[in-house]
């Protein structure tokens, strides 16, 4: 691993990356300067940006997809000078962090406040595997016929989805490139660290019952970096067959029997996900997080009856009464006001948050992810927000009382 400040070479090596079409597997660039206006890519600003290399029946090119608030925007230029001037283009935004990832090394440039290029890189000890395919329908990170999915019994013996477990198929899909974007886009910002083969990133499942997505985000994950996944679950059958499925698989992964609260782990984690944790129970798996200063947190809650019990058991303020009338509407904004007090603890505790459609999974409606990235800044109306909230509503959420603020 080099982090060297560069002399102007930095962004003439990170370009060269880019433009490498041969070895080039994707490329993203996030965040904003600080002081600087947002990136705008034909004519939008956005968020974020990728790109890769993709053979089209007009020959090789750089497909680069622009993210904006609410969708994806993608465009295609032909390798050479077409390619070569929207690199250039790319360059000239006022993007904070660039991530790239070719078939023999990962570059990751931070832009710091005084404007300086700071460049990291590491070599791969395994090349990494070059796709060009640009067929949206086969353009899946965990293919059909993965072991893993014929493992878990999401795919048949002859690696074919099964009928009956497309949506599940759906919902690991979704989830990994939920995971992959969180992850690369915090590690390319530097709140991630990277791992090593020695120290490899620690993932913690809390709450992993069968441990689909645990699988899954090991197997997706370890085609890029070394990790090691520890699943967590109070129920022993659980762990019995994940430990199996594990050995068959050859995964180095760990399962711990035990509630969420009380777990032990040899070392703390760098990710936890808390997928479809019941009630509290995602408060439990939120405040072991904070507890554990973890780098990146998803969490996808379930049912919230807690705050929608403390609202039927008390009067509405006014002039919102007509919100909490009705068992559908209180149920729907217990979920709503639920997250957003998770959402503010997490902001007042230091991490920068965002919640985001997750798609539904076959045994729950709920769809809300919320992602956490610790930054050590913690928000700064952060705390009176959650005071007034609940001043206004009278509730005591469940993490509010974990960390003694409720």
């Amino acid at each position: 691993m080099s982090a060297d400040r560069l002399e102007g070479d930095e962004w003439a090596r990170l370009r060269a990356a880019v433009l490498d079409a041969d070895r080039l597997v994707r490329a993203l660039a996030s965040g904003r300067r600080k002081g600087q206006p947002a990136p705008v890519v034909a004519g939008r600003e956005v968020r974020r940006v990728e790109a890769r290399v993709v053979d089209l029946r007009a020959g090789r090119h750089l497909q680069v997809t622009s993210y904006d608030d609410t969708q994806a925007h993608t465009a295609n230029h032909l390798i050479g000078d077409a390619a070569d001037a929207a690199v250039d283009a790319l360059l000239a935004q006022p993007f904070a962090n660039w991530h790239v990832d070719t078939a023999t090394e990962t570059l990751q440039l931070r832009v710091t406040k005084k404007g300086a290029a700071l460049l990291h890189t590491s070599a791969r000890t395994v090349p990494a595997e070059v796709s060009r395919d640009h067929d949206r329908a086969k353009d899946r990170l965990l293919a059909e016929d993965d072991p893993v999915l014929v493992a878990l019994g999401i795919s048949d013996a002859h690696g074919r989805v099964k009928p009956t477990r497309q949506a599940k198929y759906r919902q690991v899909e979704e989830f990994l490139r939920l995971l992959d974007a969180s992850l690369t886009e915090a590690m390319s910002q530097g709140l991630v660290r990277t791992p090593s083969e020695q120290d490899p990133l620690r993932v913690v499942d809390l709450g992993c019952g069968n441990a689909y997505l645990t699988f899954a985000a090991h197997a997706f994950l370890s085609r890029r970096l070394p990790v090691r996944m520890t699943g967590v679950d109070v129920k022993q059958q659980s762990a019995d067959h994940n430990s199996e499925v594990a050995a068959g698989l050859g995964i180095d992964a760990d399962f711990v029997v035990g509630t969420i609260q009380d777990a032990r782990l040899e070392r703390p984690p760098d990710v936890v996900l808390a997928l479809h944790a019941c009630d509290t129970a995602t408060d439990d798996a939120l405040a072991r997080a904070l507890d554990w200063q973890a780098s990146l947190v998803l969490a996808a809650p379930c049912c919230h009856h807690d705050i929608a019990a403390q609202l039927r058991a008390a009067p509405a303020p006014e002039p919102y009464a007509l919100l909490t009338r009705y068992g559908i509407l209180r149920e729907r904004f217990a979920d709503t006001l639920t997250d957003a007090l998770r959402a503010s603890l997490l902001r007042r505790e230091g991490y920068r948050v965002d919640v985001v459609e997750f798609v539904e999974s076959a045994h729950t409606p709920r769809n809300t992810l919320l992602r956490a990235v610790r930054t050590g800044a913690a928000g700064a109306d952060a705390a009176r927000e959650y005071d007034d909230l609940l001043a206004q509503w009278g509730v005591r959420p469940r993490l509010g009382e974990l960390l003694h603020r409720g």
